[in-house]
């Protein structure tokens, strides 16, 4: 009886903070048809959004996929002083509010900032401009890549890439032929997480953006002010391409972590 009770208050929880929200997102959307659903996900302010959003993933998940790469090899090889720090540095996006992490860009880039002048005297903007909302996305999805990757490298060891320097191979060779294909699954990993956080990121980017319509709106944004502008089936419209988005990583999750966890017991 107990057990089933607890099912039960789990399902009514999940039923009341996810499945009907997300139930009631797709009828709002859809209640006119499918005609007049894809109307709203053709004007020229949607298109705009989504291009915004598309090109700021774009930039960003490059980045921090190299970033952290080389993150994760410093921290999972080799053991120093501070090691401990840097892995608390490491996850600092993920203990700051991006609303507070948007102020901190404000307050180093924006006109009065730290870098404010300087910036101003080679006529450079970043706050309510593209590379301010680069430069927060990035932020805010700097650790996924590394602490998908450190556990992997960890697990696997050093004994493959040391045995592959020792036969000759030169660090490159050994990074590509030895170290990538053992990480993949978690790098990939890491890669979707950071991808979808890119997209879906609201708080941050709200900040710094200044929200400008066809010029610094990302999808988010745009789904907020349509809905404050009461155009609530355009708002719904774009707010179930995100939930796909949301469907799509949790599917491609749950297939990467079979695949990491089949490679770990081989």
């Amino acid at each position: 009886m107990g057990k089933r009770l607890l099912i039960l208050s789990a399902i009514t929880y999940l039923g009341l903070v996810l499945f009907i929200p997300a139930i009631n997102v797709f009828y709002q959307a859809f209640k006119g048809g499918f005609g007049e659903f894809f109307g709203y996900l053709t004007t020229d302010d949607f298109l705009s959004a989504v291009g915004l959003t598309l090109l700021i993933a774009l930039i960003v998940v490059p980045i921090n996929a190299v970033f952290g790469l080389c993150a994760a090899w410093v921290l999972a090889r080799n053991r120093f002083p501070g090691r401990a720090f840097v892995m608390s540095i490491l996850d600092v996006p993920f203990s700051v509010s991006p609303v507070v992490a948007g102020l901190m860009m404000i307050l180093l880039y924006g006109q009065n900032g730290w870098f404010g002048g300087i910036l101003s005297a080679i006529n450079f903007k970043v706050i309510f401009a593209f590379p301010g909302m680069v430069l927060a996305t990035a932020f805010v999805t700097m650790p996924f890549v590394a602490r998908e990757v450190i556990p992997v490298l960890e697990e696997i060891g050093s004994s493959q890439e040391e045995a592959a320097n020792t036969l000759g191979a030169s660090q490159w060779q050994t990074f590509w032929l030895v170290t990538l294909p053992n990480i993949r699954w978690g790098l990939l990993y890491g890669l979707i997480l950071t991808n979808a956080r890119a997209m879906g990121e609201f708080g941050a980017i709200s900040v710094v953006s200044g929200n400008i319509i066809r010029k610094t709106q990302t999808l988010p944004l745009f789904v907020e002010q349509a809905y404050k502008q009461y155009e609530t089936e355009t708002a719904f419209a774009a707010a179930v391409l995100l939930a796909c988005l949301g469907f799509v990583t949790l599917v491609l999750k749950e297939i990467l972590e079979r695949k990491t966890t089949a490679s770990s017991e081989q």
